[in-house]
């Protein structure tokens, strides 16, 4: 079979970005932080030159690009998923340096910042995956994650106690994500109708409640407690990885343990082996003696479940207080990140945390006075998510049955 020339011509299209700027690298260096005070041992700072770096990066963006073009077009085989990561790897460090010429880059607190604006994005992928698999769609992932974070927020302010507030996130998200289960499962209606619906509709009721009761009394109503930090006794201590993964909220540990217990239960586990073949084949399922409709409501909700919590982040792990809207967008971008990482939680994950760094990117880069316009930082996110999905995945292909509804005959 003849093999798709999208990578390839995507890669050379990104490798032009490359090389301009190869071409504007300034002759400044870039400082590289990475170490921190709680390090077991110190790792040096040190200085880049920008254009001698630059050039590294965009050669081996060009091996990449000649890589790709070797299996398409001379092997008719797909681009290896090492190839499309080498030349990714390339372009971004090209374009990071760049961006920071002339300027320190604090590297441990960039993917600091980049895990905790992909927690979110991470519990709304494994939402997304556990409904996809199954053959629902969940547009509704927005929703819940902005049900969950307003949840334990009012949960947490009323009863000072955090762990009712993880406990009210998680309820909030199953809930919503029953209303679509129930909608989309019992009653046929388009599931990305109903998921669109939901999401308009709890940013409806999270608005008209924060602005007729909380802001009433904000102290009484929207001022939780928030986690502290659990730094993990000598793995919190290593450079770099430390104090990026191991001196973290309880949540970003739930999320951790939530991304291998949803990879074994999908493909280690008789349950995972029925919830996929309910999302490709319900009907040969159902023949096998499998409850179609079971199985689909009990992963969508479990998956609405995640989400909640993965909203509690936002008012417990992170701001300390619930806003309107304050997910903004979230839901969708964890959708992006499903389709990135192929309905695979593992895969989810990795690809939430580029776009989580894409997002902390701007900030890092607003913090420092960076000449780059804000209007470029605000679409960076949002740029990415088109270019990684639309050029670097490609055509990929969702299970079966997914936006399916099945009628039992």
């Amino acid at each position: 079979m003849k093999q798709s020339k999208r990578t390839p011509i995507s890669l050379l299209v990104m490798s032009l970005i490359g090389l301009w700027l190869f071409v504007s690298a300034p002759a400044v260096s870039t400082e590289i932080s990475i170490s921190t005070d709680t390090d077991i041992f110190k790792l040096p700072s040190f200085g880049l030159d920008v254009s001698f770096v630059s050039g590294l990066a965009f050669a081996a963006q060009i091996l990449g690009l000649l890589a790709s073009g070797y299996f398409v077009l001379v092997r008719n085989h797909k681009t290896p998923r090492w190839v499309v990561i080498l030349f990714a790897v390339a372009l971004v460090f090209e374009i990071l340096i760049g961006l920071f010429a002339g300027k320190t880059m604090t590297f441990t607190s960039l993917l600091q910042g980049s895990l905790a604006l992909a927690v979110p994005l991470i519990f709304g992928s494994l939402a997304g995956v556990l409904s996809e698999r199954v053959g629902v769609v969940n547009i509704a992932i927005e929703g819940q994650l902005l049900a969950g974070a307003f949840i334990s927020a009012l949960i947490a302010s009323l009863s000072d106690n955090l762990f009712a507030g993880l406990i009210g996130a998680v309820i909030a998200g199953a809930l919503v994500a029953w209303v679509l289960a129930v909608f989309a499962i019992k009653y046929v209606v388009d599931q990305i109708i109903v998921g669109v619906v939901l999401n308009v509709l709890v940013v409806g009721l999270t608005n008209f409640i924060f602005s007729t009761l909380m802001v009433s009394n904000l102290p009484f109503y929207n001022q939780p407690p928030r986690f502290d930090k659990i730094l993990i006794p000598l793995l919190g201590q290593i450079p770099v990885l430390g104090p990026v993964l191991f001196n973290q909220t309880l949540i970003v540990y739930l999320m951790y343990l939530a991304v291998a217990v949803v990879y074994v239960a999908l493909f280690k586990t008789r349950w995972g082996l029925r919830v996929r073949a309910v999302g490709e084949y319900p009907k040969a399922a159902d023949t096998v003696g499998i409850n179609v409709f079971r199985t689909r409501y009990v992963s969508v909700i479990i998956g609405g479940a995640l989400a909640g919590l993965g909203g509690s982040f936002f008012t417990l792990g992170q701001v300390g207080a619930f806003g309107k809207e304050m997910t903004n967008g979230a839901g969708y971008i964890a959708l992006a990140a499903l389709i990135f990482g192929r309905w695979n939680p593992i895969y989810a994950a990795f690809a939430a945390l580029l776009f989580g760094f894409a997002e902390n990117l701007q900030y890092g880069l607003a913090i420092i006075g960076s000449s780059v316009p804000s209007e470029f930082l605000l679409m960076l996110p949002y740029a990415l998510t088109v270019v990684a999905v639309a050029g670097l995945v490609g055509k990929v292909t969702g299970p079966a049955a997914s936006g399916k509804a099945y009628i039992k005959s």
